[in-house]
């Protein structure tokens, strides 16, 4: 109980230092949200959306899974984007990975692991699309970094191909799609340079008229 006792003592310190700062910063807090940003990350504890991009309460809105993947069928993860574009208007929507992530590293396995294989297997189709360049990185470790980046930009395309995102390019709406990658060893992002604007940047199969 100790441990959960310190939550409410971190607590008590967090609205603290916020009323220090500003009397009346929970009550604007509670009036509305406008985030500019939504992040879909990882769910990897290290890996915090608000402290290493140094963003306050109200100013990102999150989504987390394991090894951040976006997939077609998922009623959660399509109902956040929804809702960030169509009732928040996020500007920027942001896929973030991370190198060392446990999710990717069991997908390149064949290990069994229970429900998350089923999970898992989405990873192992971006490992099944890029195997020849995956393959070809002889040292182990390298190639396990390369698929959490390879992994973010398959997600990042899985964004863009949503009727969601699509459907705000068509009604001319600000929005851009970003993949970047985390180094937990030294806490610094990375650009993938994979930004998204339109959906004239996606393959045309997957673009709606």
């Amino acid at each position: 109980m100790k441990d959960i006792e310190l939550l409410f003592e971190n607590n008590k310190k967090f609205v603290e230092h916020w009323l220090n700062v500003d009397e009346n910063y929970f009550k604007n807090l509670a009036k509305l949200q406008s985030p500019k940003f939504l992040w879909i990350g990882c769910a990897d504890s290290r890996v915090p959306a608000n402290e290493i991009t140094g963003l306050n309460p109200g100013e990102v809105f999150v989504h987390r899974n394991i090894a951040n993947v976006v997939v077609h069928t998922d009623m959660n993860c399509l109902s956040v984007i929804q809702y960030a574009v169509k009732v928040l208007k996020v500007e920027h929507i942001l896929v973030v990975g991370h190198y060392g992530c446990g999710g990717v590293k069991a997908a390149m396995g064949s290990d069994k692991f229970g429900l998350i294989d089923n999970w898992l297997r989405h990873i192992k189709d971006v490992y099944r699309m890029h195997e020849d360049e995956l393959d070809a990185v002889k040292d182990e470790n390298e190639r396990f970094k390369l698929l959490c980046e390879l992994n973010v930009k398959e997600q990042v395309l899985n964004v863009c191909n949503t009727s969601i995102a699509q459907k705000a390019w068509t009604e001319g709406q600000k929005l851009s799609i970003h993949g970047w990658i985390f180094d937990v060893a030294d806490g610094i992002i990375h650009d993938l340079d994979v930004s998204v604007s339109d959906a004239s940047q996606i393959n045309k199969i997957y673009q709606y008229k």
